[in-house]
């Protein structure tokens, strides 16, 4: 039991560690030759609820958005590595009564 809290203490400290230096790199640029920021184009899918339960797809306008070039999000942004795997935004529109709900998903 000692060696499993043990080990688990020294994963999670090597876990805040490499999320400190990946602050510390991209907050202070850290190789000074890279850029820290990158855009990637992001697909927007409207999935619309039909009375039938059904849903119809339509395709939205694409979006630039920025990302930051780290493996944690980092200055409020998402990393470049995720959303360019999730490029494609799927925003669910459905009918409850006369109100109108909208769920955005990556």
């Amino acid at each position: 039991m000692r060696l499993i809290l043990r080990v688990a203490g020294i994963a999670l400290l090597a876990l805040a560690g490499l999320y400190v230096g990946d602050y510390l790199s991209a907050r202070y640029r850290i190789p000074a030759n890279r850029q820290i920021l990158g855009s990637v184009q992001v697909r927007t899918l409207w999935a619309v609820r039909m009375k039938n339960g059904r849903f119809e797809y339509s395709l939205g306008d694409t979006e630039t958005q920025i990302c930051v070039r780290s493996l944690f999000p980092q200055l409020g942004y998402t990393p470049c590595w995720y959303l360019s795997r999730h490029a494609t935004r799927r925003i669910e529109v459905s009918r409850a009564g006369a109100d109108v709900v909208l769920a955005a998903t990556h």
